[in-house]
């Protein structure tokens, strides 16, 4: 983790150093624009910081989040498998922040941040958050250490409301993006509903999918044991005594069925030799 650190610590600096520069605003005359392109460009602004921090806190967090759900609801995954669905978590959470850090300096340098409205409130809230939680993830404890418990409450607690907060502006922001620019946002607004719903989908049924494919299987295939989250465990020893009470009781209706006919025969042949010999 240690060069991931340093990657993303250095792509920051360069996006910081790149987006810090003095504005293109100040640099032109101020007859460079007319009224209309500075309109047009401050409306481009906020497109491209909106599909900025959409990317981060409506597809990549969530997604890092729903891979890690994968992982801990296979336990038939090699540890190997299980490390290269870390780094894939923790890969996918760096590019996030990055794209909130664009996000963040865009807004900072064109737009006028008075913080007297809901969507950039959050907004400063959830950059912090997600910086915090960027610096726990580097910060995790080996497992088994005493701190560990401790440190994994805190990283799912921040991180759930982190990501649930973050959907929550990103509707915010469509809402103030549609009062300035008179825009009807409610096609994109159905679009991102859907994908979220999609993904909530996969992330409340991971650990039921292997469950809900035995129930097409029939017994045979199944045999004597099930799965529970993709491992095999054995029928329980109350179920086998059970099943062997009720083998036990077949057997012995079916010889007491046996030994009733054979009795019957054996008479019947005992008295036809009789009436024979008479």
């Amino acid at each position: 983790m240690s060069h991931l650190r340093i990657f993303s610590v250095a792509i920051a600096l360069l996006l910081l150093a790149h987006f810090c520069e003095s504005s293109p605003y100040k640099n032109q005359d101020s007859g460079s624009l007319n009224e209309h392109d500075e309109i047009s460009q401050r409306m481009f602004d906020i497109v491209v910081h909106g599909i900025l921090l959409w990317a981060s806190m409506g597809f990549l967090i969530p997604l890092g989040i729903l891979v890690m759900r994968v992982s801990s609801c296979r336990s038939d995954f090699q540890p190997s498998r299980h490390k290269k669905v870390f780094y894939v978590h923790a890969v996918l959470q760096v590019l996030s922040v990055l794209l909130v850090t664009v996000g963040a300096i865009l807004s900072i340098r064109n737009f006028e941040n008075a913080f007297n409205n809901t969507h950039q409130r959050l907004g400063l809230a959830l950059y912090v958050a997600i910086c915090m939680q960027l610096i726990l993830g580097f910060k995790r404890p080996k497992r088994g250490a005493r701190a560990r418990s401790a440190w994994y409450l805190l990283h799912w607690l921040l991180g759930t409301i982190t990501c649930l907060v973050g959907i929550l502006n990103i509707y915010t922001g469509l809402q103030a993006y549609q009062k300035r620019s008179s825009t009807n946002t409610r096609f994109y607004t159905i679009i991102f509903t859907a994908q979220l719903s999609f993904m909530i989908i996969l992330y409340l049924f991971q650990d039921k999918w292997d469950y809900i494919l035995r129930q097409g299987m029939p017994p045979a295939i199944v045999g004597s044991s099930y799965q529970n989250n993709g491992a095999a465990l054995p029928i329980t020893s109350s179920e086998q005594v059970e099943d062997d009470r009720m083998r036990d009781s077949y057997n012995e209706l079916v010889s007491m069925k046996s030994n009733a006919l054979g009795t019957h025969f054996s008479r019947t042949n005992v008295l036809n030799k009789l009436f024979q010999l008479t």
